[in-house]
């Protein structure tokens, strides 16, 4: 097993609306691929309930989150673009919150049999947004369900 635990990156360059994130993982690219279309998977690393998930071109999703005081919390998107353990492009909206919609590029890189990578190139409606979204634990959140991926395949055996 590799001992230098992996952890995510986030590049956010000064004055501009988006965010490049990737993060490698010990896991196939099917199985990084699949934690985000398997609704059983999704629930699991994103501690969320799966509404809807149409894995398909013009397809859309829909997710609700309870927060610890049992509120719910729902997010929602169109995707535009799949392909299978390749790449999902997709929006993704928080209802009741002040953020606008923001566009996702998600691409799935197998870099060996049992290891692969994931970039995401997450475009927001302005820097103010982008920046504001970073004031929260967006980092340590998107870390953490990320480490939270790294061990479905343990859940799965």
């Amino acid at each position: 097993m590799n001992t230098m635990e992996k952890k995510t990156n986030i590049h956010a360059e000064d004055g501009k609306q988006d965010l490049l994130i990737s993060r490698e993982f010990d896991l196939p690219v099917e199985l990084l691929f699949k934690a985000y279309t398997e609704p059983e998977f999704v629930e699991q690393w994103m501690g969320t309930t799966v509404l809807k998930l149409e894995n398909k071109k013009h397809g859309s999703y829909q997710f609700e989150t309870t927060d610890p005081k049992g509120n719910k919390h729902g997010f929602n998107g169109t995707i535009h673009e799949f392909v299978p353990d390749k790449k999902i492009t997709r929006t993704f909206e928080m209802d009741n919150t002040p953020f606008p919609i923001q566009l996702e590029f998600l691409v799935f890189e197998k870099t060996t049999e049992t290891t692969s990578k994931l970039n995401m190139h997450v475009i927001y409606k302005s820097v103010t947004d982008r920046d504001n979204i970073l004031k929260l634990p967006f980092a340590q959140g998107i870390n953490m369900a990320h480490n939270r991926i790294q061990e479905l395949p343990t859940k799965l055996k």
